[in-house]
């Protein structure tokens, strides 16, 4: 259902049942599935591909234009997943050269004046708080929960299940399952509430916990840690993801607790 003050141009591939308010724009070459609200006032540019059942709240930019000044026009697009909530004044910039595309996974909440960048992976079923400024080329996996106002550097990988505080500066990575916050970005245990929320046993948060005080509480380098955590407990579907995570680390992982 399109309001008349709306403008949708001829070639987006528009589902029947999709609700545009009025004064939304919605350029050329884009996709939005069944089901999804588009609020007032937003906006959709070229390459935009916005699954089903999604809600884009009033003022959100999608697909614009990258601020990256290596851009030179290239095609490439900007996805959103299935059942995510995109909320008042979110923008969310499309690919580069770089990667091609912007992802932002199903079942997502991105609360207002949040920005995501060019070539971002962002998983499924990801809370960012309100004012979350997200660089280029940052992943962020299934989970994680981003507190108000953090500010994610460039290239900086996020893990699965991390609880991340508001206001935090991120220049490291962070591996999954933990809780991270302070200035400069540190370790702060383990997010066992939201581990438990999820499923994990009781048995399953206490290997995580072991791991990390393997790397985090016992003096040792990171290489140190990850051979001793191999040789000495047990291999777990976490211990594996937790250790090729510090090993695949570009921007090397952020510090302990101190």
């Amino acid at each position: 259902m399109k309001q008349p003050l709306a403008y949708v141009h001829p070639a987006a591939k528009i589902a029947n049942n999709v609700v545009i308010d009025p004064f939304v724009t919605i350029d050329q070459n884009v996709v939005i599935g069944e089901g999804t609200r588009i609020g007032s006032n937003v906006t959709i540019l070229e390459g935009a591909r916005i699954g089903k059942n999604c809600t884009i709240c009033s003022g959100a930019v999608i697909s614009g234009i990258p601020q990256d000044l290596k851009f030179r026009g290239e095609e490439s697009v900007a996805i959103i997943g299935d059942n995510t909530t995109i909320r008042e004044c979110v923008t969310v910039s499309r690919g580069t050269a770089s990667k091609g595309k912007t992802v932002i996974g199903s079942n997502c909440l991105i609360m207002a004046y949040c920005h995501v960048a060019h070539d971002c992976v962002v998983g499924d079923n990801v809370i960012m708080s309100n004012s979350v400024q997200v660089a280029g080329e940052v992943v962020i996996d299934n989970y994680a929960v981003i507190g108000g106002g953090a500010l994610i550097h460039q290239f900086t990988h996020i893990g699965q299940h991390v609880m991340l505080q508001g206001g935090a500066l991120v220049n490291k990575d962070i591996p999954p399952y933990v809780k991270a916050g302070r200035n400069p970005i540190s370790y702060a245990g383990i997010n066992s509430i939201g581990l438990r929320r999820r499923g994990f046993t009781n048995e399953q948060i206490r290997d995580i916990q072991e791991i990390y005080r393997y790397l985090y509480l016992s003096g040792m380098n990171n290489t140190d840690a990850i051979e001793r955590i191999e040789a000495e407990l047990p291999a777990t579907k976490e211990r594996d993801e937790i250790i090729l995570f510090v090993r695949n680390s570009k921007r090397g992982i952020m510090r302990g607790y101190e």
